[in-house]
């Protein structure tokens, strides 16, 4: 995929039978998005001065703790055939921007690169790239490092050779090593650009040799964390079981290597219009969701302990301009506030590619975030001087601003979908709000409401980033609670507290969950130490949105919640509160799914089989297991996601509602005997993260799932 002359991205090509992406033009989607916001009217204008549009109502809720900004968040890739890697000029402009995780040797030439000689046979080595320059780079940014260890054509035994120079002979403490880069497009799946010289390229050959590599490295430096890679979940091949496998690539590589890694490797390309590239953010919980719930399943004993990178990220379009900007703090906000360790764009310099005219200014489809100083093949356009900041580098600078090593991301939404809202609490009590607005044509007033956190009268910190600006601005003007965001806009608000509160209890750590049932869970935490300001109780939230909602409180250091519903996603916090009325910080998020009741007068088994990647054979096995025969019956269930559809079904009468599926008998099905079943089937379709249900209704009864 990448050449000598022109190097980009590992860009995996469409595999035959998954769908690409419509384009669309921006305004249409931008008036529809607008129009499902009710931000348009088909009302007919009136004489006079048009009404004010209604603020945007933007809620930050500082009780409602997401993942804290981890001191590697900030990440971006450096590569071997970008002469500049390693010039002061460079680091400067990473350091500046906050970079605090650098990326080597780039992409999928890891797995054609061979450090010790510093060559990539088929591909192009810039001087001045080896792993010695890279790591200076790195030092002087102030980054840790993250390498690619050569899978596609190199060994175990060259990988712990690479560990022992970096970390025994040179000093270096280089912690974080990935095997291989995207080596599930080795072909097993019927698209190739990964490098791959094994004789079997199944997933079980990558995983077996992940164990061998990570034997072989830690052999030689056992604090060191090694990685494998997988697929984002919703991202091809996803789903997809291939060969002789024992099922998709996620599922074998877990079970097979899990016990011996630490993390977790990922890339996300959104793809689509710049409009749907922002709305696909919206993935991303459901993404990490699904991807934590494979590693709890096939990992192992332990598996709580692996962690996830997303080391490559980036767009189609608007890669260069303001869509890149606006995509990369949307992105990296959800990314970190889900716990994942470090994000990284993709990457310093690439080089310029397709030109066109994007949001009003001209993105010269380069994948890096400063500018290569190059030209087209025949001369006619040429990119800004080199090192010149394209917006994206705008947008990394916007979320240093924002988002801190040590500060812990809280609860922020809003009620228009073109206008976006993420915070974080910092130690000293300020929270800093981050908000993006994704109209391209319009400004929007927005109200800020807090809850659990009252903004000082004084003016805020605002740091603002326009469409075209050369920079960010920084002032210090309006208030805590109203502002308007211009066009296609990223502004971060950093607020003061009306009173600095001292003293008064530490947050609680990380609480833990047992004895889900389908009502009921126990959650429990670590007492507080007396020296952490012993609390007389601790109250325990549900996150409802951008609301908290009470779920209980007690003296003791556990507390079962009841009158769940089966079936249901919860993420709650633990707070601590002193005798001076003093709440503290909320603790980490712990995030449970309630089970089904395990005695019921139904039960259901869903199937879903011969997934291709955006859909699936899907099946319902119906067992009635009361002592009556059932005449006639509904089923209902309803997906978790709005991106999932039954569509043409059989053995039943499907009907689809939002995202509510009910299915009801034909002639031939009505009646269930007792301890008889039936089967109905359907084609399932997804376009992002596919979270299967997990709780079914039978004419109105909950079932036990099979």
């Amino acid at each position: 995929m990448r050449t000598a002359t022109t190097p980009a991205r590992s860009r995996p090509p469409v595999p035959q039978g998954r769908p690409s992406t419509r384009p669309a033009r921006r305004t249409a989607l931008a008036a529809s998005l607008l129009l499902a916001a009710g931000l348009l009217t088909t009302n007919p204008p009136t004489a006079g001065a048009a009404p004010a549009p209604t603020p945007v109502t933007v809620t930050v809720n500082a009780r409602a703790g997401l993942a804290t900004v981890p001191a590697t968040a900030l990440g971006v890739n450096h590569a071997i055939w970008d002469a500049n890697l390693g010039t002061d000029q460079t680091s400067d402009m990473l350091k500046a921007a906050g970079v605090r995780m650098l990326r080597y040797p780039g992409g999928s030439y890891a797995d054609i690169y061979h450090w010790k000689d510093h060559t990539a046979p088929g591909g192009y080595v810039a001087p001045g790239t080896d792993f010695d320059t890279f790591m200076a780079a790195a030092r002087r940014v102030g980054a840790q490092p993250i390498i690619i260890a050569n899978y596609g054509t190199g060994t175990p035994a060259e990988a712990a050779d690479w560990v022992r120079y970096a970390n025994v002979t040179k000093g270096y403490g280089a912690k974080w090593w990935t095997v291989g880069n995207e080596n599930y497009g080795n072909g097993h799946y019927g698209s190739a650009w990964e490098a791959d010289h094994h004789p079997d390229k199944s997933a079980t050959y990558y995983a077996n040799l992940v164990v061998e590599y990570a034997d072989a490295m830690k052999a030689v430096d056992p604090s060191i964390k090694v990685g494998a890679v997988l697929t984002i979940p919703g991202n091809w091949p996803d789903g997809i079981t291939a060969g002789n496998d024992p099922g998709p690539w996620n599922q074998t590589v877990l079970s097979i290597a899990g016990p011996k890694i630490d993390f977790v490797d990922v890339h996300w390309y959104p793809g689509g219009t710049a409009a749907e590239s922002l709305a696909r953010v919206n993935h991303i919980p459901d993404a990490v969701w699904l991807l934590r719930q494979q590693i709890a399943r096939y990992a192992g004993p332990n598996a709580a302990r692996i962690d996830i990178s997303l080391t490559e990220l980036n767009v189609d379009q608007g890669r260069n301009t303001q869509p890149g900007a606006l995509f990369l703090a949307e992105a990296y906000s959800e990314l970190l506030q889900n716990g994942v360790f470090t994000v990284q764009w993709w990457n310093v310099h690439n080089g310029i590619d397709r030109v066109s005219q994007v949001a009003g200014h001209t993105d010269y489809g380069d994948f890096g975030m400063l500018s290569s100083g190059g030209c087209t093949s025949d001369g006619s356009v040429c990119q800004p001087p080199l090192n010149t900041p394209f917006a994206p580098y705008h947008g990394l600078s916007m979320m240093n601003l924002f988002a801190q090593p040590g500060n812990q991301f809280v609860r922020a939404g809003t009620d228009r979908p073109l206008v976006t809202a993420h915070a974080v609490r910092r130690a000293n009590g300020e929270i800093a709000v981050l908000l993006v607005n994704k109209d391209p044509d319009n400004a929007h007033p927005v109200t800020i409401d807090y809850a659990g956190f009252t903004p000082s009268a004084d003016a805020p910190t605002v740091h603002t980033l326009t469409n075209g600006a050369a920079g960010i601005t920084t002032g210090q003007t309006g208030s805590a609670t109203n502002r308007t965001l211009p066009p296609y806009s990223l502004t971060t608000l950093v607020v003061r507290p009306a009173e600095v509160v001292t003293g008064g209890p530490a947050a609680p750590r990380t609480p833990a969950v047992s004895a889900v049932t389908d009502r009921s869970a126990t959650i429990f935490w670590p007492a507080l130490p007396p020296q952490a300001g012993p609390p007389v109780k601790y109250e325990v939230y549900r996150q409802h949105g951008t609301v908290s909602e009470q779920l209980g409180e007690t003296t003791g250091s556990s507390f079962t919640v009841g009158n769940l519903s089966p079936g249901t996603r919860y993420t709650v916090n633990v707070l601590a509160r002193d005798t001076a009325g003093r709440l503290s910080w909320p603790s980490p998020p712990l995030t449970f799914v309630t089970g089904n009741p395990t005695g019921s007068a139904c039960a259901v088994r869903f199937t879903k089989n011969n997934d291709w990647g955006n859909g699936y054979i899907g099946g319902v096995d119906i067992v009635n297991n009361d002592v009556n025969p059932i005449d006639g019956w509904t089923l209902t269930w309803t997906w978790p996601t709005t991106w999932q559809q039954a569509g043409s079904g059989w053995s039943g009468n499907w009907e689809q509602t939002g995202t509510t599926v009910t299915v009801t008998n034909t002639d031939d099905s009505r009646r269930i005997a007792p301890g008889g079943s039936t089967s109905a089937g359907f084609v399932g379709a997804y376009s992002g993260p596919n979270v299967l249900p997990t709780t079914f209704r039978l004419n109105g009864t909950v079932c036990t799932t099979l």
